[in-house]
């Protein structure tokens, strides 16, 4: 036998909350039906605790068509409009069901009658053109409020300090002098020959082909590339005032990143190349069959990510002091010295980043991310390589060599001992007893010319030219110091 619903008196209060009896049965109040009450779960900040919806009892989800409903009651009501039905629903009790949590599903006349009495507004309830309107105006005025919200936090950011500016002008100029060819390296760059370079013809005993020619075109600007990241770093005072060791662990282990870095910012995406050292415009394919491997995809897609925050030579400038003054490096003997100095730069290039305003969401952090990955592509670029400890171009043998664009007189000549004692150097030229990288081979062919010179980046120091072994006009001193460095641009 069929069971009828509950029925309610037509024109009764909905608003009226029901009692029940002690036995737990719904009864009447007022001559109108009652409501189960249901809360649990979410509530909404701006309800009350115990709100239930106005039309069946069920917990409130917020206001929907000026009512507090909900979720199922809004999308009837919403339905019901949308689609015109509520002329095709009909009631077989005459129009007195209760609807509550557990009824409203059972008499869509008398649950639609509910909504109106309740106050829910049927103009409210949007057409597909409508609803669509609507969301691309809450779009709009999302992202006004982002923009506006942007320009609030720039506004509010600090810029930075007077003592920032000093630090700042000293790292943008100590650039700026060691930057061949500045401003004008696409005026003054020389394209190398498309036909260098294309074709790896070479095999070398590890398994990597090289071009020759291309490898001999990048020797001659590895040096000026490699003495004007070590001129860079001798201009900052923070750096000078370290002692000569720290100084040495500093340079093996930035002069790649900092010559890539230089290298991946001139960048032309229109012919698609890098510029090494200012003045040669190199494609992917010659960069790798060069000698420089996996890590030129890597440099090339750094340039590419780079083009689009458009850093000026400031930012260039300070990003390499930040690399420089890095206290990852292992033996550093002032390490709170140096991470003070980093914390100095990465202070004054985030107030920097403030003042220029960049239109880019999130630009500093974005550019700091770009530093971490410029440095895992390295040491991933080492690892492919073989190289211990993910190094780029700082070979085993010649890991105290780089002192010697830093120290010299007797202090080149008991480094050149203590490397000769471990057998590891024998006269100028490196002697490796595993099979030669292209990058070893470089360095090899760099030694043999004569090509790197000692300089002295702690000062000169007259008194020590006659003792060291290398001062003579025939031989001049090797300066291996920077040796795993060569192959970098």
């Amino acid at each position: 036998m069929e069971q009828k619903p509950s029925k309610v008196e037509c024109g009764s209060d909905p608003e009226e909350n029901s009692a029940r009896s002690p036995d737990g049965k719904r009864k009447r109040k007022n001559g109108q039906c009652s409501l189960k009450t249901s809360m649990s779960g979410y509530i909404p900040s701006y309800l009350d605790k115990d709100e239930q919806c106005v039309v069946c009892g069920d917990k409130a989800t917020g206001y929907h068509y000026r009512c507090i409903t909900c979720e199922g009651c809004k999308g009837f009501f919403r339905r019901t409009i949308q689609k015109n039905l509520h002329p095709t629903y009909s009631c077989k009790y005459d129009s007195c069901c209760v609807i509550d949590k557990i009824t409203r599903n059972q008499c869509q006349l008398c649950r639609f009658k509910k909504c109106i009495a309740v106050g829910m507004a049927m103009d409210l309830v949007l057409d597909d053109s409508k609803r669509v309107a609507k969301r691309k105006l809450i779009e709009q005025n999302r992202e006004r409020r982002r923009k506006e919200e942007m320009i609030r936090s720039l506004q509010q950011r600090p810029e930075p300090t007077p003592e920032e500016w000093d630090l700042i002008h000293i790292a943008t100029e100590a650039h700026r002098s060691t930057n061949a060819q500045g401003s004008h390296w696409k005026q003054r760059r020389k394209f190398l020959p498309d036909d260098i370079g294309q074709s790896p013809i070479v095999s070398m005993p590890d398994g990597d082909k090289v071009d020759l020619e291309a490898f001999s075109e990048f020797t001659k600007i590895i040096t000026p590339a490699i003495t004007r990241v070590v001129d860079f770093a001798k201009k900052l005072p923070m750096f000078s005032e370290l002692p000569c060791e720290d100084q040495i662990i500093l340079l093996k282990g930035c002069c790649m990143e900092i010559m890539s870095l230089r290298a991946a910012v001139r960048y032309d995406p229109e012919s698609d190349t890098l510029t090494l050292s200012g003045e040669m415009a190199v494609k992917r394919e010659q960069l790798k069959n060069g000698g420089l491997g996996v890590v030129s995809d890597a440099i090339f897609e750094l340039g590419k990510s780079l083009s689009a925050f458009n850093l000026d030579d400031t930012e260039v400038a300070l990003l390499q002091a930040v690399l420089l003054m890095s206290t990852d490096r292992s033996g550093l003997l002032c390490v709170d010295k140096i991470e003070k100095s980093q914390e100095a730069y990465l202070l004054a290039f985030e107030h920097y980043v403030n003042h220029r305003k960049h239109n880019i969401p999130h630009f500093w952090p974005k550019l700091l991310m770009k530093r971490e990955v410029q440095s895992s592509i390295l040491y991933k670029g080492a690892a492919a390589e073989g190289r211990p400890g993910g190094s780029l171009g700082v070979h085993p043998e010649g890991q105290q060599l780089l002192g010697m664009h830093v120290v010299q007189g007797p202090q080149v000549r008991q480094l050149e001992q203590q490397l000769g004692e471990a057998g590891s150097l024998q006269g100028p030229v490196l002697q490796h007893q595993s099979p030669k990288s292209p990058q070893q081979r470089l360095l090899e062919l760099l030694h043999r010319s004569g090509i790197l010179h000692a300089r002295a980046v702690c000062g000169e120091d007259d008194s020590s030219e006659a003792d060291s072994p290398s001062s003579s006009d025939e031989e001049p001193e090797v300066c291996e110091d920077l040796a795993g460095n060569a192959a970098s641009p």
